[in-house]
């Protein structure tokens, strides 16, 4: 639940840009991503956490409209296990690689606006530290 991606037209996402539906939304990567403010209304009216995986982007907009929320930055241990990882997952081209390995440095360098930042050198290790900062985000 709350994993899928919800498909319209570029000209109706920029609809939804204009009418301020979005909570966050970005172009990443040639493509429209956002999370409409009705999603996650509904979720916290019914008492849930909600979970946002999001670019930069997205998370300093989210950050400006909630002051409250909690951002976690997860950051690979370095580029070169960056693209070992991108490489190892067999759905992305050399073209795509390359691109994303040119915007890892912009993407890296806002680590530093988020509460906390995980690194996902073992991703057990990284896990257990996001589910301690859900049932406590103010710890440091």
């Amino acid at each position: 639940m709350g994993r899928d991606y919800h498909f319209v037209s570029t000209t109706r996402f920029r609809e939804l840009v204009e009418s301020q539906a979005f909570l966050e939304h970005a172009w990443v990567f040639d493509n429209a991503y956002g999370t409409t403010r009705e999603s996650v209304d509904k979720q916290l009216a019914a008492g849930k956490n909600v979970v946002l995986e999001i670019d930069w982007q997205g998370a300093k907009q989210v950050r400006e409209r909630c002051p409250d929320a909690v951002a976690v930055y997860i950051n690979p241990p370095s580029k070169a296990v960056l693209e070992e990882r991108l490489r190892a997952r067999g759905q992305d081209d050399e073209e795509v690689i390359a691109r994303r390995m040119q915007q890892a440095d912009e993407e890296m360098s806002h680590a530093g606006e988020y509460n906390h930042c995980i690194i996902n050198d073992d991703f057990a290790t990284a896990l257990d530290e996001l589910k301690s900062l859900i049932r406590d985000p103010r710890r440091p």
